[in-house]
């Protein structure tokens, strides 16, 4: 029975890495079955989840280290099962921007949590000052509405949020 391990290796971002990366879990004879890669400031970030027979799992957890050390990453794996959705009355689409301040992420998805809102994606970038402009920032997420809970008041809550927060956004059902 194929099982699954969870991947995470972040360093300094230069070319190749995502190619030995990928070398190696083939050469253990897994398979990736889910990844996410991206740049945070100078560093490389990389996720993936594997799946494969548990001699193969094992053997990349024994090899990942090594690899680890001559690239200059630091690696952690944790291995995990299928995931198991939970029943879902709708899925939305949730995008805003506006200045870039401490605490809108956290107030957001306090909001979000309180309504018992699953997140299943999140982006969020900051755009650098330039002429003298303030940071902006823009953030998409991907929700997930819990059976019950009314989109109506749901987008409502989140547009007052946004307005207090002097942020512009929609709140959307996703297609």
């Amino acid at each position: 029975m194929p099982q699954q391990l969870v991947v995470t290796a972040i360093g300094t971002d230069r070319t190749g890495i995502v190619s030995k990366l990928a070398r190696l879990v083939t050469d253990c004879n897994c398979n990736i079955t889910d990844s996410r890669m991206a740049i945070f400031g100078g560093e490389f970030t990389f996720i993936m989840l594997l799946s494969g027979d548990p001699a193969a799992i094992s053997r990349i957890e024994h090899l990942l280290p090594g690899l680890g050390l001559e690239l200059d990453l630091t690696t952690m794996t944790k291995r995990t099962r299928a995931h198991q959705p939970k029943p879902v009355a709708a899925h939305y689409v949730l995008e805003y921007t506006g200045q870039d301040r401490v605490g809108t992420l956290g107030a957001i998805t306090g909001l979000l949590a309180s309504h018992q809102i699953y997140i299943g994606s999140l982006q969020s970038q900051t755009r650098a000052e330039t002429d003298g402009k303030q940071s902006e920032m823009h953030t998409l997420m991907t929700l997930e509405l819990p059976a019950g809970e009314q989109p109506e008041k749901i987008n409502a809550a989140i547009m007052a949020l946004l307005a207090e927060m002097n942020l512009t956004g929609s709140f959307t059902a996703q297609t």
